[in-house]
């Protein structure tokens, strides 16, 4: 595939969604370009024992390495690099997930608020008319928090909270985790074969 996602962990519960989602991506042959916040690399070592580097290029060949991805397909940004090729309208990604989405993060995109590349990318894929799919890991929602989900729904972006269906019948954690990063990958409009499709198990 030649499309370019654009990818940014931040500080909110539910690293195993990004996580997989990123190796998803890679797997499919999909360009990735990844963000990271400081808070999120706190909740990565929390949820998964995982560290996630600050520095760029070794969070870079860490996960090429831990997924096996080729060279070049994964490119990390700082905060603050203003000359990344999502800083610009002239290069954006095809789409742009944050997942785990902190209610922070969701705010100031709400509120055009773009002082990190994280917030940044965020403006420049509304105002290019490219997907933004938010993924808000927060209960229950306050509602400051649906009033900023109906504004940025309004302005194009996708809300999807990491809610999980069982009729699929679950047996493992990670069985959940795919199941919503199934969702993800539907709307991105990337193939996989992560759960099995309603009717496709012959049942009604």
């Amino acid at each position: 595939m030649n499309k370019t996602i654009a990818v940014a962990f931040t500080g909110a519960s539910g690293m195993p969604y990004g996580i997989r989602l990123v190796e998803c991506l890679l797997g499919g042959g999909v360009r990735v370009q990844l963000l990271c916040s400081p808070a999120a690399q706190v909740v990565a070592q929390q949820e998964m024992s995982l560290k996630l580097s600050s520095r760029p290029a070794d969070l870079e060949s860490d996960l090429s390495a831990r997924f096996n991805a080729p060279p070049g397909l994964l490119r990390a940004y700082g905060m603050q690099e203003w000359f990344a090729p999502l800083a610009s309208g002239s290069s954006p990604p095809d789409a742009y997930v944050i997942c785990p989405c902190t209610m922070g993060t969701l705010a100031k995109i709400a509120a055009g608020m773009a002082d990190d590349l994280i917030s940044r990318a965020a403006d420049v894929v509304l105002k290019e008319g490219r997907k933004l799919i938010l993924v808000p890991r927060e209960t229950p929602f306050s509602v400051i928090h649906l009033e900023n989900m109906l504004r940025l729904a309004r302005a194009g972006a996708v809300i999807m909270p990491p809610n999980p269906g069982f009729y699929h019948h679950p047996a493992v954690v990670a069985d959940l985790v795919d199941f919503v990063v199934a969702r993800i990958l539907d709307q991105l409009g990337v193939p996989h074969a992560l759960v099995p499709r309603w009717g496709e198990d012959g049942e009604s």
